[in-house]
Order: C-alpha cells, then structure tokens, then sequence
C-alpha cells in the first residue's frame, strides 16, 4: 500500500488547489483524512464540527467532519448514545495520526463550527451540542485546544495546513445554495439509521 493509499483513510475527495497552488483533499460530513505531507485540508460547515488535530513537533496531522445524530432521547450525558458517533470519529482521526507517527504528547487541536444554520435542528440545539462535545471531549483525552470559531449563525469554509498548524476560516455570510444544509441533512439521516460497531482503540 502507498503512502498516499494510507493517508486516505475515508477516500474523499483528492485534488489541486490552483487558488492556494497546493494539493488538497476536501472532507465532507463523516470523512476524514491524515497526512504528514505539506498540503491543505478543506470542510465547509454548517452544524457539524471539524477537529483540527496535529502533531506540533513532526507536522503530521489530519481533520474530521462529524455531529451527533439527533436522537432526541439522550442528548444528556457523555455516555449518551448519541455521542458514540461523535467519539468514533475523533478516535479514529486520533488513531491514525498516531498509525503515521504522531505522538500524543504533542497534539494540539483547533475546533470549528456547530453553528445554528438549519432551522429544524435549531429545537435540539444539534450545533452546540457538536461543539461542546469537541470540546468535551479533548479535554477529557488531554489535548490542548489551541484555538476555535464555534457556534453563531454562519456557514463555515475551514482551510487546514496540517505541517504549520495555520487555518484559514471563512464565515459564509451570504450563501445562495442549500449544498451544506442537504448534505448534512442527508449525513445526519444516515446517522439515526445506522449504528457504530465495535469499539476503537486508542493508540498511547
């Protein structure tokens, strides 16, 4: 397998970026992606969240794309079993960090989005809850987080350049297209139908 077979961890979408003159890979909702070469990670957010994860030290790094499904039976406690999806998704994002080389130790994150974008999930507050299980959550594994643009009512493009830790954030303020909203609706559908299986564990 290549390095490169590797690294695509969820297959999304590999391509050139002629506006920054960089290879990048773009993450939609329940992907994610590491690497240790110099290129850029790109989301575009409504209320789910994307961890922002690298080592400081070797640059290897990675982002993630997810939200707790909405449930609307246990939205009250870190054992909920709604946030067993947003667990699986830092862990395996963590994990194969760790599989490239990363060293716990020197992880930092930076976390962005959960903002109040879709009208019908504005009830359950589903963008705050993705937030602060983010936030919940890499506080509890011991990895600082180093900066982050959460909630509010914008769409968000997040650029990620995992070997310098740099993140560009761009708040859609005046978007003319529904894509985030469906495609989340449609990633957060397919999570009520389906379950994680087994357990993940995590690389120390």
């Amino acid at each position: 397998m290549s390095q490169r077979d590797y690294e695509e961890t969820q297959a999304p979408e590999v391509y050139f970026d002629r506006n920054f003159n960089i290879q990048a890979a773009k993450i939609l909702p329940g992907e994610y992606y590491v690497t240790r070469r110099d290129m850029l990670l790109v989301t575009t957010l409504g209320s789910c969240v994307s961890a922002c994860i690298r080592d400081r030290v070797s640059g290897i790094g990675g982002m993630n794309h997810f939200m707790l499904p909405e449930t609307g039976q246990d939205n009250g406690g870190w054992g909920a079993a709604s946030t067993r999806y947003g667990t699986y998704a830092m862990e395996m994002l963590i994990n194969q960090l760790m599989k490239l080389g990363a060293r716990r130790e020197n992880l930092e994150a930076k976390l962005f989005g959960g903002g109040a974008v879709i009208k019908n999930m504005s009830a359950t507050k589903v963008g705050e809850r993705n937030a602060e299980f983010g936030l919940d959550y890499l506080k509890t594994e011991g990895i600082p987080v180093i900066a982050k643009d959460l909630l509010d009512i914008f769409p968000r493009k997040v650029y990620f350049y995992p070997s310098s830790g740099r993140v560009l954030v761009k708040k859609l303020r005046n978007i003319h297209n529904q894509t985030i909203m469906e495609r989340e609706r449609e990633y957060g559908s397919r999570l009520v139908s389906s379950k994680v299986e087994g357990e993940i564990e995590l690389f120390t």
